[in-house]
């Protein structure tokens, strides 16, 4: 099962995300963090979906192609997160539903890649990257 732990994201993205929730909930939105780092296992899995396994296609990622795989000295360091807005509880996964274009402005403020931004090479709302440059 991925992690959910912040402790499992890349030191130099586990203040980013605290100040992005902090922020969000400023905003007035729950936001729950769904995913942060993931085994090359779980990712190849995710990859399958829609192509070799039902489902509709979630990444366009293999293991070790993915921000949530990354990893130093063998530990998680996930580059990357994945978020879902609440609504009194409920996951609001709907790409219309207001929750996620201020998240992603907020993402975005902090200089965060946000995938949910039109303008991503690829569209996927819950993720958010780290900014290439970063070890």
């Amino acid at each position: 099962m991925p992690s959910r732990k912040l402790e499992d994201l890349h030191p130099d993205l586990q203040p980013v995300c605290h100040e992005f929730l902090r922020r969000c909930a400023e905003a007035g939105l729950d936001i729950l963090i769904t995913c942060t780092w993931r085994s090359g296992a779980e990712q190849d899995a995710l990859y399958a979906q829609g192509r070799t396994r039902p489902g509709a296609r979630v990444t366009n990622a293999r293991a070790g192609q993915s921000a949530h795989n990354h990893t130093i000295a063998g530990k998680p360091a996930s580059r990357a997160f994945d978020i879902v807005p609440l609504q009194h509880g409920k996951a609001m996964w709907n790409a219309a539903f207001p929750a996620w274009s201020i998240a992603g402005q907020i993402g975005e403020s902090l200089g965060l890649v946000w995938y949910g931004n039109p303008k991503a090479r690829f569209h996927e709302m819950p993720h958010f990257e780290l900014a290439r440059g970063y070890q």
